[in-house]
């Protein structure tokens, strides 16, 4: 596989901008290949009129939507905003709530797929959040999805001591770490 598309996949995947440096650490490349892949993937996108276009902020890339478009993915955003949640997002949205904050491997490990969409359209919604604990990206609730379901704390959810505290999943979430 190439660079061009092993960039572009860690692209796509990423909810936030991506810095050259991690591109370069992941791929073990040099930095001068890194940036001459993503600034031929940003011309493809542009000379292809493609869907999607990358931008690039100081030394950090990201895969964002053609601005061409923009009528339309806010037209859909606003549904999704608006409209009701989903099982995965509700599933998703439950266990960061009973177990924040917790990474998006994490999150995968329990749910046993890819969550990057679900992830979006939550923080979408501004139901949850990213924090970063000591370099890792961690999810948590926001005070919107307290406000939501009427409760003023996490702890208000029904049988939240039990379940975050839950020895099954503590030990899932260990084998993560290892």
């Amino acid at each position: 596989m190439n660079i061009k598309s092993k960039i572009e996949s860690l692209l796509f995947v990423s909810g936030a901008p991506f810095a050259i440096q991690k591109i370069v650490k992941l791929l073990g490349v040099k930095q001068e290949e890194a940036e001459k892949a993503v600034l031929e993937l940003q011309k493809e996108y542009k000379n292809e009129n493609r869907g999607v276009q990358i931008a690039v902020t100081a030394d950090k890339y990201q895969i964002i939507t053609n601005p061409d478009n923009s009528k339309l993915i806010e037209e859909f955003l606003n549904q999704e905003v608006i409209g009701e949640l989903t099982r995965p997002q509700l599933e998703a949205l439950t266990i960061i709530a009973y177990r924040g904050p917790i990474s998006k491997t994490e999150l995968e490990q329990i749910r046993g797929v890819n969550c990057s969409l679900i992830l979006r359209n939550l923080m979408i919604r501004g139901l949850i959040e990213v924090k970063t604990d000591l370099g890792l990206e961690k999810y948590i609730i926001t005070h919107e999805f307290l406000k939501f379901l009427g409760i003023t704390n996490v702890n208000d959810l029904p049988d939240y001591e039990k379940l975050n505290k839950d020895k099954n999943l503590e030990e899932l979430l260990n084998r993560v770490e290892e």
